[in-house]
């Protein structure tokens, strides 16, 4: 927290809030001054009583202060009647205040970032900050005007009954709410910290959460997960801070709590030699434990929690905010990354089995996919054609032998990525895009749709000229435009399936991996979303359900049973019984 400059911002925006209700600020202090009656009465009645009452001989004198000392009870009890009923004039303008300020912060950051994701950290301020500020600040009006009046009548009352005896509780009492005070900014730069933190946390989480499925297709799960992971340490780091500040405050607070009374006890014979009567001790020693040091307690404890939360949460409602017309950032083009060295897929030895004692689905497998070609991949169902596309895709680890994407190990990023800006760094794993038969829509804008695997922004001519390349424009334009509004349930297989092709398209991903991604599409469709996603710079491995997809293919990969064939659609009939089966089978259904 840049502390001067928080407390001073907060600080204007706390008076221009309360200059506009001194209506109920007056009536706070009205109510409020019945306290201070009530105080004073029962530290000056018990001393009374015992003075003029008991100790003298007259039981009922002594009685008779202390009916007045009741008296006084109700009046306190009155006194808080009508305080709780003033705070509602104070508490909920502020909470209404603070959720109408969330909600233009919001809505300026949308306007100031109209490609940013979606303001994670606006839900915690709409709802748990604002909370937390209106319960904090309701807790310290009522603790801070307790403490003001009924410290007026305790310190009245001690002077009534003999000045000497501030003489031995001032010191302590001022002491300890020095060393209370000398906390107070401390903790409020640790919670600070903690609140950035909080949201910081909220809103990772949310976008990982929304692309769990695309993190793990692209097994990208160690780098997305290591800034979450730094995240909860810093809040576990800041926790122990908290706790550590806590601890020096309570000892403030046992200073300023419990030494005044020490000090009265122990100076009792010197009051006494002095002709302090004793039950002006007694009063005294009222005023103290029934009421100034509970007082005190109770201020210290709420300024010390809650007012250090509405500080900083307050701060963050008041801190500046972004200018709604920035300078527009520029468009880029989604990059592609380069595979290594021409080889885009490299499987050497692979052996894959479900299960210890379970027959291996692939067995030896060697394979390797060529930068910028397309290879089709046919077999019976079942035979391992999935089980193939998920070992490239890094979500299972080959039981034998290695599989390597771009040059590197599928599992695992690899040591480049490419970051929103193309420039290559250390990053998300980018090297695949894997498309599954049950196509990933999600609610949402058709352009979020389009452009969710797109680590940069990309322009409305681009995704126009991708829906052209794949046929989805007809879609696009039922559906409202790109920035008509989705919903999942009311598309068919096949027009999920369409936007999720037009999605692969953009990615900037040099792989793109086609687990039977298009068998809810008509041969029309399919036959164009494949001829422009293998036109696309980078290499497309299609599992294929039809054989018109592997007539497409630059070659067909043959899985059957644990043996492969690899060649092209014109020289496998005479390698491979199955595939020749199978294309005698398609052309007699054709």
């Amino acid at each position: 927290m840049s502390g001067d400059g928080s407390w001073r911002r907060v600080s204007r925006e706390g008076r221009r809030f309360l200059r506009g209700r001194y209506r109920s600020l007056r009536r706070l202090a009205l109510w409020s001054l019945l306290e201070s009656a009530h105080t004073f009465l029962g530290g000056y009645a018990v001393a009374r009583a015992l003075d003029d009452g008991f100790l003298a001989g007259r039981t009922g004198t002594g009685l008779g202060w202390l009916a007045v000392a009741g008296a006084g009870a109700l009046l306190g009890a009155l006194a808080l009647r009508g305080v709780f009923g003033g705070l509602a004039d104070l508490v909920e303008p502020l909470r209404d205040g603070l959720v109408r300020r969330s909600v233009r912060q919001a809505i300026g950051r949308a306007v100031a970032d109209p490609g940013r994701a979606g303001d994670a950290g606006a839900v915690s301020r709409l709802t748990q900050q604002t909370e937390m500020a209106r319960d904090s600040f309701a807790g310290l009006v009522l603790v801070a005007r307790s403490f003001v009046f009924t410290s007026l009548g305790a310190l009245l009352g001690l002077a009534a009954l003999d000045p000497v005896l501030l003489v031995l509780v001032l010191p302590a009492l001022l002491l300890g709410t020095a060393g209370f005070l000398a906390t107070l900014r401390p903790m409020a730069r640790v919670q600070r910290a903690a609140l950035d933190a909080d949201e910081a946390l909220s809103g990772r989480a949310g976008e990982l959460a929304a692309g769990l499925r695309d993190v793990v297709a692209c097994g990208g799960g160690a780098s997305a997960g290591a800034p979450v992971e730094r995240l909860i340490a810093e809040q576990e780091r800041l926790t122990g801070r908290l706790a550590r500040w806590t601890a020096l405050r309570t000892l403030a607070l046992g200073v300023a709590g419990r030494l005044p009374v020490v000090a009265l006890l122990a100076g009792t014979p010197w009051l006494l030699g002095r002709g302090v009567s004793a039950g002006a001790v007694a009063g005294a020693l009222t005023y103290l434990v029934q009421s100034l040091l509970p007082a005190l307690d109770a201020l210290m404890t709420a300024v010390g929690a809650a007012g250090t939360r509405l500080l900083v949460v307050l701060d963050r409602f008041c801190a500046p905010q972004p200018s709604p017309h920035p300078a527009p950032a520029p468009t880029t083009t989604a990059p592609q990354v380069a595979a290594a060295s021409g080889v885009a897929v490299e499987l050497r030895g692979v052996r894959f089995a479900y299960g210890p004692r379970a027959q291996p689905v692939i067995d030896g497998l060697d394979l390797t996919v060529g930068a910028g070609e397309h290879l089709a991949v046919v077999g019976p169902s079942g035979i391992g054609k999935s089980t193939l596309t998920a070992l490239i895709a890094g979500l299972l680890p080959p039981g034998g032998g290695t599989v390597r994407v771009a040059g590197a190990p599928a599992q695992g990023a690899p040591a480049q990525g490419v970051t929103a800006q193309g420039v290559t760094a250390q990053g998300p794993d980018l090297r695949r895009t894997l498309l599954p038969q049950q196509a990933y829509v999600f609610t949402g804008t058709v352009r979020e749709n389009l452009t969710h695997l797109c680590p940069g922004p990309v322009s409305g001519a681009e995704v126009e000229r991708a829906t052209a390349a794949l046929g989805s424009d007809g879609l696009v334009d039922r559906l409202g435009g790109l920035d008509g509004a989705v919903d999942p349930a009311r598309l068919s297989p096949g027009e999920r399936q369409h936007l999720a092709l037009t999605a692969a398209y953009l990615s900037p991903a040099p792989l793109l991996l086609l687990d039977e991604a298009t068998c809810h599409l008509d041969l029309r469709t399919e036959e164009r979303a494949e001829r422009a996603l293998a036109a696309r710079p980078g290499t497309l491995v299609v599992v294929a359900h039809r054989i018109s997809s592997a007539a497409r293919a630059d070659r067909v990969l043959v899985l059957d049973g644990t043996r492969a064939v690899c060649g092209t659609h014109a020289e496998l009939p005479a390698r491979s019984p199955l595939y020749r089966d199978l294309v005698g089978l398609w052309n007699a259904r054709g």
